[in-house]
């Protein structure tokens, strides 16, 4: 993917773009997370995209370090409207990690990038996050379960820069937290005074009825995927946050849904998490697919 960075776009025009794509067009679903633009998919990341604009889905890659989200960029570039991306840094890039040969392919460079971590480089991702296709600022936030406890302070100073950087970039958050939802609402707390008036989404949420509470509080709204559709662990919670509160990812190419089990997932099986989130919610399916997807646009501009 090559770091390399497209050039900016006002803020402006992407407004303009916006009311454009608006009235013209509204699609169907609208998966807010995924990453077509990672390694799993170097083999046929157009033919993936096109099955799921022609399934009326629209997408947001995500990035989730320097490559991957000028990666999200210059594939979202390729199409004129249904694909946008997101820049960050995610929690797990800030120090040595586990390799993910799905995310940046099994090259030595790659192994070698997630031996060494990345800094947050600020000016690089305000520059990236300037493009008219950039419609957030993440994957971002904070991961306990796979790194030591010497590795919170970096991640925390790294999220809190990337809080900045939506606020300058007047975008919202794209939050990723896994086990870590205290220190999380502890940090978006004390800047509570820099987030945007709408600040984003927690995506794949996974915390209690509480963490909900104070979230929603703070003006975020959650992301859903594959995982409802076969764990009944999130049900309470679901049931919990308004709807319009709630939008739709895959997270593919991982957590792929029921009835794909042990496929890869992609961006045209959100559907089947609109199916099983209309269900737990007990309101009609296309009722389920239009608010989220009504949510997503409201959310990201897009």
């Amino acid at each position: 993917m090559g770091g390399v960075i497209p050039p900016p776009i006002s803020a402006t025009l992407r407004i303009h773009f916006y009311h454009f794509y608006y009235f013209m067009s509204i699609p169907h679903f609208f998966d807010v997370h995924t990453h077509t633009h990672f390694a799993a998919f170097a083999d046929d990341t157009d033919a993936v995209i096109k099955r799921a604009l022609a399934a009326d889905t629209w997408m947001i890659n995500v990035g989730t370090q320097a490559d991957t989200s000028a990666g999200a960029v210059e594939t979202a570039r390729c199409y004129p409207e249904g694909v946008y991306a997101t820049v960050g840094l995610h929690p797990v890039h800030t120090g040595a990690s586990y390799h993910d040969a799905e995310e940046l392919g099994d090259t030595a460079k790659a192994k070698g990038f997630t031996s060494r971590g990345e800094v947050f480089d600020y000016d690089y991702y305000l520059k990236l996050g300037q493009d008219i296709k950039v419609v957030a600022v993440g994957e971002c936030g904070l991961d306990y379960y796979r790194l030591g406890e010497d590795t919170k302070p970096i991640q925390q100073i790294a999220f809190e820069n990337q809080i900045a950087l939506a606020r300058e970039l007047q975008k919202p958050l794209m939050i990723h937290c896994r086990n870590a939802f205290e220190d999380l609402i502890r940090i978006l707390s004390a800047n509570r005074s820099i987030l945007n008036a709408i600040p984003g989404i927690v995506h794949f949420f996974s915390g209690t009825e509480k963490d909900a509470r104070n979230l929603l509080d703070l003006g975020f709204s959650f992301s859903f995927g594959g995982v409802i559709t076969f764990a009944r662990d999130y049900d309470g919670v679901v049931r919990f946050i308004p709807m319009d509160r709630i939008v739709l990812e895959t997270d593919a190419p991982y957590i792929t849904p029921v009835p794909y089990r042990g496929t890869r997932n992609e961006p045209m099986y959100v559907a089947e998490a609109a199916k099983k989130l209309a269900e737990i919610k007990e309101l009609p399916f296309d009722e389920a697919a239009r608010l989220t997807t009504e949510n997503a646009r409201r959310i990201f501009g897009a």
